[in-house]
């Protein structure tokens, strides 16, 4: 079992190892959207995506009202970069919110995205509107509205925005447990599943923070057209869960990540029929100190979970690794990345085996640092998005890119299966 001393060992260790992994001149880091100390709009809640073309667009709330999106006008800008990182373009304005009381455009934020492997377009699901997740006054007759926004050219033109509001949340409306009251889509990183294609699309798998009751899924076989329940409505994948992520194990299933205090939530949805989606959750479990997993000290903070094809160094064999980010704490400080090599038989995971025995992590940060993204770019390295406040940050927080190799992410044993 992980203690508090130990952790700490752990991260100044991953400091020295880290820096023998690196290769400088191939690297890159910027910090892409700077809060200064006195500004008026901050910036936080990182997305980021690969294009089918291998450029990146990465995503920020630009937040005119100060606060999260619901308590007035908040916008979302991007920047784009062709070249792996190396250099970005000028910050631009994906939507603007109007800023207007109740309306449903007063504000868009808290970006979710994923861009289609075979085709130009990308696809952003949006918090939307002045309704507050948290409040009482926010139910289902008043929902958190949830808009999307499309590009069918790989960012270069955006079609207008369209709500999504009824859509999502009539598909629960049946549910023994009651409807939900409030809910959105965990900002950062959509899955695309890498196995199931249904006509011209893989399937999509997305998952809501939602009240009550915790987690749901959905998927989309349409590329985000029309949403349907993973699962019975009737099942709660992780009935305590926060701020979730799900990414597709090498066997199929989909894993849930949910935001936890002290580490993360997981559980896995095994399929009876790959075509319908039937199937059913298992049993949820935690993941933090006491089982060696992922753990955040003193701190529930939204994370990425990412899961890839690898070469084990040591005997040249192919395996898949899931990471996933947390700040290491203790308190929102330290962002860092747990990882954990897959059995070749992927179906023997359970929800309590996927969850226990990380190894030890590797830390981004050096400073205060919050929510994080990671996907992987087109050079093979992740493309790590994260909040960080290395000074006094205005409300908001610094939104940095940083390119970190498969091999110093796991400490030389991993590289890039070519």
């Amino acid at each position: 079992m992980r203690t508090f001393k130990t952790i700490i060992a752990v991260l100044a260790s991953a400091v020295a190892l880290s820096g023998c992994c690196r290769q400088p001149a191939q690297l890159s880091e910027h910090t892409l959207f700077i809060t200064e100390a006195d500004a008026k709009i901050p910036y936080r809640i990182p997305a980021i995506a690969t294009l089918s073309d291998g450029s990146m667009l990465a995503l920020s709330d630009y937040r005119h009202c100060g606060g999260d999106i619901g308590f007035g006008r908040v916008d979302i800008h991007g920047r784009t970069s062709a070249d792996n990182g190396a250099t970005w373009s000028e910050e631009f304005a994906l939507i603007e919110g109007t800023g207007v009381s109740g309306a449903v455009d007063c504000g868009f934020g808290d970006a979710a995205i994923v861009a289609d492997r075979e085709s130009d377009e990308i696809l952003v699901i949006m918090v939307c509107g002045e309704t507050v997740y948290w409040k009482p006054t926010t139910t289902r007759q008043n929902p958190n509205r949830i808009a999307v926004l499309r590009s069918y050219d790989n960012g270069k033109t955006w079609a207008q925005w369209e709500e999504m509001t009824e859509p999502i949340y009539s598909l629960f409306d049946s549910s023994e447990h009651g409807c939900i009251e409030s809910c959105f889509i965990g900002s950062g990183k959509i899955c695309q599943s890498r196995q199931v294609k249904v006509g011209s699309y893989y399937r999509l798998y997305a998952a809501m923070c939602a009240r009550p009751n915790g987690n749901r899924v959905i998927y989309s076989d349409d590329f985000g057209r029309t949403w349907h329940p993973l699962g019975s409505i009737n099942e709660l994948p992780a009935a305590g869960g926060d701020e979730p992520k799900c990414e597709e194990l090498p066997d199929g299933r989909v894993v849930l990540s949910s935001r936890a205090y002290g580490g993360r939530l997981f559980n896995i949805y095994s399929f009876t029929d790959v075509a319908t989606a039937e199937g059913s959750w298992g049993e949820v479990a935690f993941s933090g100190e006491e089982n060696n997993g992922c753990t955040a000290v003193e701190n529930a903070c939204n994370g990425e979970i990412l899961i890839l094809p690898l070469i084990r160094k040591e005997d040249k064999a192919k395996v898949y690794v899931a990471f996933q980010s947390v700040p290491l704490g203790p308190d929102r400080r330290y962002v860092g990345v747990y990882y954990k090599e897959l059995p070749a038989d992927a179906s023997t995971l359970t929800p309590a085996l996927f969850a226990a025995d990380w190894e030890d992590p590797y830390q981004v940060s050096e400073y205060p640092s919050a929510y994080s993204t990671m996907v992987q770019q087109e050079n093979g390295n992740i493309a790590f998005f994260y909040e960080e406040c290395d000074g006094n940050c205005g409300g908001g927080f610094d939104m940095v890119y940083k390119e970190i190799p498969i091999d110093s992410l796991t400490f030389n044993r991993y590289r890039i299966a070519k």
